[in-house]
């Protein structure tokens, strides 16, 4: 995992170094409400296949919590571009879990998505001029910690797993020249192969919907 967070941070100061220094760059944190609907599981722990669906938790407020952070480059008045790190969580309920053998199924130190952003504002259309309507997507990588145990097989680890898409629709609202809060809907979609530890795989595609607040420094 250290390898692929490593890659992944320098290419973003590279991009960091490359742009114009001209740029309005707008740094977000954010936290809030995160779940997902049910999906496939399938794979095999080794010894027998399994395929079933799963009913997957968020509980956003559980350790660790649901967080994420974002940079955004803004090169004109409405257009912008960033890299982002959302740490969102899924846990199977533990009906689904047990019925299917497993004591662990879970990514939960994070599924970590890894994203590169394009994001479009409305700038100081109402109240004021102090709201500022948004929306925006990305493309990156999921890299989970994968805690799966099953059988003979207990995979507790970081693993880079496959390809993530995001979507957000959101608002801001100016506190002052630097200063901002906002709220928006996020989702996200992630494909995750995951290597088991004693040879077996699992696969599964995640979908989470997330209510975010935060808050951004704009300089």
């Amino acid at each position: 995992m250290s390898r692929t967070v490593t890659a992944l941070l320098a290419a973003g100061a590279a991009v960091v170094l490359a742009l114009p220094a001209s740029a309005e760059v707008e740094l977000s944190f954010y936290t809030g409400y995160q779940d997902a609907p049910h999906s496939r599981v399938k794979g095999n722990d080794g010894d027998e296949d399994f395929n079933f669906l799963v009913d997957w938790e968020g509980k956003s407020a559980a350790m660790p919590p649901y967080y994420g952070f974002r940079a955004t480059w803004w090169r004109s008045e409405r257009l912008g571009y960033g890299l982002e790190f959302n740490h969102a969580k899924v846990y199977a309920s533990d009906a689904d879990r047990e019925d299917q053998g497993f004591a662990d199924l879970e990514l939960t130190d994070g599924l970590n998505l890894f994203t590169a952003n394009v994001f479009y504002r409305w700038p100081g259309q109402w109240a004021t001029g102090r709201l500022t309507p948004y929306v925006g997507g990305g493309i990156g990588v999921s890299v989970p910690h994968v805690d799966v145990e099953r059988g003979d097989s207990d995979t507790f680890e970081y693993q880079f797993t496959g390809p993530a898409v995001i979507l957000v629709a959101g608002a801001s609202w100016a506190i002052n020249e630097n200063w901002s809060v906002f709220g928006e809907y996020k989702g996200s979609y992630s494909s995750n192969d995951i290597e088991l530890d004693n040879g077996g795989e699992m696969e599964t595609d995640v979908i989470t919907n997330a209510l975010n607040i935060g808050v951004s420094y704009s300089f």
